[in-house]
């Protein structure tokens, strides 16, 4: 998951922007089911194919909708180029926890962690920005806290989990809010960025004695290649939506990405849900319903 590219209002009806909306999420709910056909690869050996292969695809579709000017601009700025340096680290490392707890059976974990990203990024833009929250933002966000301290209570160990990619992904779209630099160039610039890490953990498990996971079994190194398309793909369809819907729409959309998780988690892995899991994840639902309800109140005030 990326930050999108600024909204603008739409032009035409809704639903030219919810195919593409609805298609990234699906793709972002339904990873985990992919990444469970690659668990045989190291994570940190995946993060770094992940980074070599959606590189060249970022570069074809950045060429496709002639963003190289843009791209270049970005390069050219000393400014942009350290923000997307600190966003590339940052990106990196939501990568990397993520794909790790799902490979490791954290399903549930993960989830948390994107139920908590809206609430982070409204707390962030209070504390950094200083943007002002409404009454039922505050709430959603101590609700939000009471779910976390449960998890610290009952479920210390996967914690880490949820708040590092909770925290990882805001202060990402926080440093990339700075930048005025779009979804696609961005991730490009940033791949390139990570680019040498990634080659050198390529190499690394390469010459090591279990050998590198790519170029021994045709199937599996045709799935490792197509991680840049689950990675570039969906950020493509976001950014479309994110130009043809409203931004309090696609912020209530976002939620389908953990709630197919959660059910992953449930109905395909059987994974046991412990109380202080449950506990957090029924105040997290809450949270977002009192959040919703304020985007979804903001939304009809400024209609009228």
């Amino acid at each position: 998951m990326s930050t999108p590219e600024p909204a603008s209002k739409p032009s035409g009806p809704l639903a030219s922007g919810l195919a593409p909306a609805l298609g990234a999420y699906l793709i972002w709910g339904f990873l985990p089911l992919y990444l469970v056909l690659v668990k045989s690869v190291p994570p940190f050996e995946f993060v770094g194919w992940r980074i070599i292969w959606t590189l060249p695809l970022c570069l074809a579709i950045v060429a496709y909708r002639r963003q190289f000017p843009e791209l270049l601009d970005a390069l050219k700025s000393p400014r942009s180029l350290l923000a997307l340096l600190a966003s590339a680290v940052l990106i990196g490392i939501n990568w990397f926890v993520y794909i790790w707890a799902i490979m490791a059976g954290e399903v549930y974990a993960t989830s948390i962690g994107y139920y908590l990203n809206p609430l982070l990024n409204v707390l962030l833009g209070t504390l950094v920005l200083s943007e002002k929250l409404s009454r039922r933002q505050w709430l959603a966000v101590a609700i939000a806290a009471v779910a976390v301290a449960l998890l610290a209570a009952g479920a210390l160990t996967s914690l880490w989990i949820s708040l590092t990619l909770g925290i990882s992904f805001a202060v990402y779209g926080l440093v990339r809010k700075q930048v005025a630099v779009g979804s696609l160039p961005g991730l490009t610039i940033e791949s390139a960025i990570l680019l040498p890490v990634a080659v050198a953990i390529a190499g690394w498990y390469a010459i090591s004695p279990q050998g590198s996971s790519f170029g021994q079994d045709a199937w599996m190194s045709a799935l490792i290649i197509f991680s840049g398309v689950v990675t570039a793909v969906p950020l493509l369809l976001f950014a479309l939506a994110a130009r043809r819907m409203d931004y309090s729409t696609l912020g209530f959309l976002q939620y389908i990405a953990p709630t197919i998780v959660f059910f992953l988690g449930l109905f395909v892995f059987h994974q046991p849900l412990a109380p202080a899991k449950l506990a957090s994840f029924v105040l997290i639902w809450v949270a977002v319903g009192v959040f919703v309800w304020d985007l979804w109140a903001k939304r009809k005030a400024a209609s009228a």
